[in-house]
């Protein structure tokens, strides 16, 4: 099974989570429009296209802002790699 971002980096920001209550429901869980895009729940294998992720304790802006720090992103790295010529970026 296709792990999303919030297994992979086991963040506990997914709806019912660990750490809603601290730190909210991160979008990328919730944003349907992307859903099933490389095969994940929402956008959770889509993450680098939503804005108000966290990375490094640190909320993440719009995609062009945010996507030099997703291409080094281990998930990201791993997504791609799975969904070879079929990875949506």
């Amino acid at each position: 099974m296709k792990k999303n971002c919030w297994q992979s980096k086991q963040c506990g920001r997914q709806p019912g989570g660990a750490r809603v209550a601290d730190l909210g429901v991160c979008p990328a869980s919730t944003e349907a429009k992307h859903n099933g895009k490389n095969g994940g729940e929402n956008a959770g294998r889509y993450c680098w296209k939503v804005a108000g992720t966290l990375c490094g304790g640190n909320v993440q802006g719009t995609y062009s802002a945010k996507l030099v720090n997703c291409v080094k992103c281990e998930f990201y790295r791993q997504v791609r790699e799975e969904e070879g010529k079929d990875f949506f970026a």
